[in-house]
């Protein structure tokens, strides 16, 4: 089987394991999806859900972002963790959106990663949920499931995502990546992998391997 078959039959299998394949963070514009992304580097999404209703209700908007300090930030955030650098970074890019983007979170990927503290991860999300652009998030699941599927033995997450945008159906990428992570936290983890009971396990190369090494 080829990579690119197998990355179609990873899209059908995880379509019809989880159809509904949504963000996990809580948010109603652009500008929360980004500042939401940007809150759960090494922290779980459930404790950036915890915090972010208290902080968008203090800061509606991107110019009352612009307009705060550092340390008012950080007082909503200190859960998160990082909190001084992600409070930088909020505040840096609240300002540069409203000077070089008229108040407008970017609509490009080239645009979005020129704001403070955002790569290619945060940037891909807010084009595939919030302008409906084909996307790849490569995150810690989207890594360790497309490389136990043997699509690549990379570990760079910029060219893991060019392989997977040859591999995927342009119009499947993002929700394929939103599915990655919902599988990866219910059955393909990191140390104990549920292979048996896994929705890709008839051509899965790492159980079909573990099978034929018994």
């Amino acid at each position: 089987m080829t990579k690119k078959q197998t990355a179609l039959k990873a899209v059908e299998s995880l379509k019809n394991e989880y159809p509904d394949a949504i963000c996990s963070l809580v948010y109603t514009d652009p500008l929360q999806l980004l500042i939401a992304t940007r809150l759960a580097a090494q922290c779980t999404d459930a404790r950036v859900n915890m915090v972010t209703p208290a902080l968008f209700e203090r800061f509606p908007d991107v110019y009352a972002f612009a307009e705060a300090t550092e340390d008012e930030v950080a007082e909503y955030i200190k859960s998160c963790g990082l909190y001084k650098t992600k409070s930088r970074d909020i505040v840096a890019l609240a300002r540069m959106i409203v000077s070089d983007f008229d108040g407008k979170v970017p609509d490009t990927l080239d645009n979005l990663i020129k704001l403070p503290g955002i790569g290619r991860k945060t940037a891909n999300l807010v084009m595939g949920d919030v302008y409906h652009q084909p996307a790849v998030v490569v995150d810690t699941h989207c890594i360790r499931l497309t490389r136990r599927l043997g699509l690549h033995e990379e570990k760079d997450a910029k060219k893991i995502e060019f392989i997977l945008r040859g591999l995927l159906p342009p119009e499947e990428s993002n929700d394929f990546c939103h599915r990655l992570v919902l599988h990866g936290r219910a059955v393909c983890d990191a140390r104990k992998p549920k292979c048996e009971s896994c929705c890709m396990a008839d051509f899965c190369p790492k159980l079909i391997n573990k099978v034929l090494k018994k």
